[in-house]
């Protein structure tokens, strides 16, 4: 997943400039039908009994993941430190078509609010009426590097 925009600069300014950040007490998944992009310029689904869902985080823990060097051009190995998702989420039944959903953000808030994270689904889905969207436990993977 990439990181947004705000959440960059208030974490640069709390390392590095000494500003305070008040970290929300909870973060929420909501989704998208369109690229919310590092500007949070995306369309989040609205309408059809939407309502975004509580994520809850493990401790985080090193990876294994495999890069291309900048230099080489060869695949190598490196551990990130990375953070997943530790219930499942599910979404509410969909009370009408929410369209078909390419993308998920987490947010600071269960409505409005700051996006933090975001990135694109594997398989995009359409939600239809009386569909239950659902994210299983270990699927929302956040890294800082």
């Amino acid at each position: 997943m990439n990181m947004s925009n705000y959440l960059a600069g208030v974490l640069l300014n709390q390392v590095f400039r000494n500003t305070a950040y008040t970290r929300p007490a909870k973060v929420f998944l909501a989704l998208y039908t369109s690229n919310p992009t590092a500007a949070d310029t995306g369309q989040e689904v609205s309408g059809g009994g939407y309502v975004r869902q509580e994520i809850a985080f493990g401790a985080p823990t090193s990876e294994n993941y495999q890069v291309y060097h900048p230099s080489t051009g060869q695949q190598v190995t490196v551990q990130k430190r990375t953070i997943k998702n530790s219930a499942d989420i599910v979404m509410p039944t969909a009370t009408a078509d929410w369209g078909q959903i390419t993308h998920m953000g987490i947010r600071d808030a269960a409505t409005g609010g700051n996006l933090l994270y975001f990135g694109a689904l594997e398989t995009p889905r359409s939600i239809l009426l009386n569909d239950i969207y659902k994210m299983l436990t270990g699927q929302i993977v956040c890294t800082l590097a």
